[in-house]
């Protein structure tokens, strides 16, 4: 996974009404590859305290169709409750569906899980890397908002390995833990197992009396 600055045009912003807070969508595009990124930015992030960030890749299934198969449409509506909670942050929104594999063929590898592969597996059986995210357009957009550290919501230790390649520092890790259910449960232990990630599993919630 390189972890080279990569080119990014600022675009335009405007503000974004959403149920937590108004943050302000500013927009950025790729020349390289013509894809557009987003940034929701709320507060002053850019007077140099560490800023509460998420850096978040493209689900369309989990953010847009409520897909219960990963966590993800749940880590971006608690990334956005904790910045609004706080009054001030910044979320990053980078067009690297299935972690990096696109649209299509995370649909494919969704087929080839549902008949025994994991997460992983899946990726390599369509060869591809189990992860194919970079971040090299991270550093040039938190630039455009004078952010040069990050309490970052996270719980994948490569993605806090390529902010600190990158020259972003991390100056706290925030742990993102949601949504772990009985249809992303194996997704969830297989990330953990086998991607390093941060997943101690949640506590769950306390049987009321009389409830079965």
């Amino acid at each position: 996974m390189s972890q080279s600055q990569d080119e990014v045009n600022y675009v335009t912003s405007c503000a974004l009404p959403t149920p937590w807070a108004q943050f302000t969508l500013h927009a950025f595009v790729e020349p390289a590859t013509g894809k557009e990124h987003l940034a929701m930015v709320l507060g002053d992030i850019g007077n140099g305290a560490p800023v509460l960030a998420r850096v978040h890749s493209e689900c369309l299934t989990g953010d847009v169709l409520f897909s219960q198969r990963c966590d993800c449409g749940a880590q971006l509506e608690g990334a956005l409750k904790k910045i609004a909670d706080e009054g001030r942050g910044v979320l990053l929104y980078l067009r690297q569906e299935g972690r990096g594999i696109g649209l299509l063929n995370k649909i494919r590898a969704y087929r080839l899980q549902e008949a025994g592969a994991d997460t992983v597996q899946a990726n390599e059986q369509l060869g591809f890397k189990p992860d194919q995210r970079t971040y090299g357009l991270v550093k040039p957009m938190l630039e455009q908002f004078g952010v040069k550290s990050l309490r970052l919501m996270t719980n994948n230790p490569r993605k806090i390995d390529a902010m600190t390649k990158l020259g972003v520092e991390v100056a706290e890790r925030v742990p993102l833990l949601v949504n772990r259910n009985a249809f992303n449960q194996y997704y969830l232990d297989t990330k953990a197992a086998k991607l390093g990630h941060m997943m101690t599993p949640l506590t769950p919630a306390p049987v009321e009396d009389g409830a079965l």
